[in-house]
């Protein structure tokens, strides 16, 4: 009788152990998403080194946040600013894999030389994009 009383109380310790190690084991919270932007872009996949800068908007058909930033984006190029949209659908998506884009729409902004001065997650405020601009020193 006593060695079962010893097994009980064993058997009671060891599932308490299992208990609390399946419950302290919770999964790891989803993580939030990571989106990149590339550092250098090769201009001449963006129509060439026309101009000194590129405003390039990765987007896609299916984006309702899209046609509003290209809507900000498009109006500002000029002499100094070279504009394209990118859609993941059209003939040049295979940019969208290159540059390793994960979210839209990415909005860079590229000098001659095609390195990255300024990236642009999500929907872009007319303010920030114009700030933005002018510390490079692009006229609109």
């Amino acid at each position: 009788m006593f060695a079962r009383l010893i097994l009980l109380i064993i058997l009671a310790f060891v599932a308490a152990g299992v208990a609390l190690y399946l419950q302290r084991r919770r999964p790891d919270p989803p993580s939030a998403p990571s989106y990149r932007a590339p550092s250098q872009l090769d201009r001449d996949d963006f129509g060439g080194r026309g101009r000194p800068f590129l405003a390039a908007l990765f987007a896609s058909t299916q984006c309702n946040t899209c046609p509003e930033v290209w809507a900000l984006v498009e109006p500002r190029a000029s002499e100094q600013l070279d504009v394209f949209r990118v859609d993941v659908e059209d003939d040049k998506g295979e940019l969208h894999k290159r540059y390793r884009i994960d979210g839209v729409p990415t909005t860079v902004i590229a000098d001659a030389e095609g390195v990255v001065l300024r990236t642009f997650f999500g929907p872009v405020p007319d303010e920030a994009f114009d700030e933005a601009l002018a510390e490079l020193g692009i006229g609109a």
